[in-house]
């Protein structure tokens, strides 16, 4: 097992413990393609990840799938901003995958070792599989209830997880017939994520992870005039994840842990990680594991090696000792858009230092917002300026800047306090209660 370590190496604790499964780091393999097998479970051990979920298990016989099966998005020069599968659930015999689970997780007691599992919507059906789970010595179960595509059409996966009542039904089957943490994975193909958050904490659910994919087609071949990927001519929906859908999982994970509802219920966070970075993120909004597929998918096992240490440092940076220091800080200043400062206002400022002259600021804002960049000719040479009477603070020409920190926004003094949409004159709630 490979040891990390520079000249000065990071001191922050990495450890976690997350709903009672413990774990070298918070970076886990979520359940997808590269934990189909020991082999890749193996690799990404070695590599440094501290817990897989393994590829989810069905009742034999197992399921067949399709070639291809993948399609992507790739934007303005980036491969896979995007990414599609229509790949089922394991496609590898139920008894295999238990054996190889078993192997794996003796030879690796330290790594956190999570089976997603999904079978009929019967009790029967998942009182035979927990006991041949639960005897591999796995860590716990994930519950897929988020599968978009294929396993939906069988009445499981996102079938299940858009009803809350099937959510806690079957998460307290698994609960009654198992002595293992219960994780159950949700789909963001619904209208409400608190929902289902609610309806698995009901059913005793130790912990939720989110997003699941989201429903998609990437594109159209227009020779073939088929959806992609093709499959023989033809093409169906399927699951969307990689970078492009972090936003969607962020505004998901943060709205289950500031619900009175489902306080306190942990969470693990999936959905475009691809670095330190964007795990932190996670976290801060209360994520207490990261699980990652695309990037691994993309790059391969080694980039664990970087979010290890650039989470590290980054904590080290902050002052923060462990992941529980700053695991949820940020949701106490997500608050809804009623609760803003109406107040509070920004201006933008150009960098004539590290303006290229490129125009695209004045562009944007003379075309589509408030016109409030000035282009002019100072000694034969373009220059762009900001009227700060006209600007709102919008901040899409600091967006569209493609200069790093060449357009910044500063807050304007203001002495009139804090002022919410409840308290606002123009609020017709407000109004009525003052007749």
């Amino acid at each position: 097992m490979p040891i990390f370590s520079t000249e000065n190496p990071p001191m922050a604790d990495l450890r976690i413990d997350f709903a009672g499964i413990r774990a070298p780091n918070p970076f886990w393999l979520a359940s997808a393609p590269p934990t189909d097998k020991a082999y890749n479970v193996v690799r990404a051990f070695r590599a440094g990840w501290g817990g897989v979920v393994w590829k989810t298990l069905g009742e034999d016989p197992p399921v067949v799938n399709v070639s291809s099966r993948y399609g992507a998005t790739h934007y303005n020069g980036m491969r896979m901003a995007g990414f599609n599968n229509i790949e089922l659930i394991t496609d590898r015999p139920l008894a295999l995958n238990l054996a190889e689970i078993t192997e794996v997780k003796r030879d690796w007691p330290d790594r956190a070792l999570v089976v997603s599992l999904m079978v009929p919507c019967e009790e029967a059906s998942w009182q035979r599989i927990l006991p041949l789970v639960e005897a591999t010595g796995c860590d716990g179960i994930e519950l897929n209830f988020g599968c978009p595509h294929g396993m939906s059409e069988r009445n499981m996966g996102a079938a299940v997880g858009q009803v809350p009542e099937y959510v806690e039904m079957v998460t307290r089957w698994c609960k009654q017939h198992s002595r293992m943490p219960v994780i159950v994975k949700l789909t963001p193909n619904v209208t409400d994520i608190l929902a289902p958050a609610r309806a698995a904490l009901r059913g005793g659910a130790d912990a939720v992870s989110l997003i699941n994919t989201v429903q998609s087609i990437t594109g159209v071949d227009l020779d073939l005039m088929a959806p992609e990927p093709v499959v023989d001519g033809q093409g169906t929906h399927g699951g969307y994840c990689g970078p492009a859908v972090k936003p969607i999982a962020l505004r998901m994970v943060a709205d289950i842990a500031r619900d009175p509802a489902t306080a306190g219920l942990p969470i693990s966070g999936i959905g475009g990680i691809g670095g330190w970075r964007e795990a932190a993120e996670f976290i801060a909004l209360g994520a207490g594991s990261v699980q990652v597929c695309t990037a691994a998918m993309h790059y391969g096992f080694a980039i664990v090696e970087d979010m290890i240490d650039g989470l590290a440092r980054w904590m080290d940076g902050k002052h923060y000792a462990d992941i529980a220091a700053f695991r949820g800080r940020a949701v106490r200043n997500y608050v809804h858009w009623n609760d803003l400062n109406l107040n509070f206002q920004t201006i933008a400022a150009i960098d004539q230092t590290r303006c290229i002259q490129c125009g695209l600021c004045h562009i944007a804002c003379e075309d589509t917002s408030h016109q409030a960049i000035a282009a002019r000719r100072i000694d034969g040479k373009r220059q762009y300026e900001v009227i700060d009477a006209a600007c709102v603070g919008c901040n899409l020409c600091a967006h569209v800047c493609p200069v790093e920190y060449c357009i910044t926004m500063h807050p304007v003094a203001n002495s009139a306090g804090a002022l919410t949409w409840q308290q606002h004159p123009n609020n017709p709630m407000r109004q009525e209660a003052a007749a």
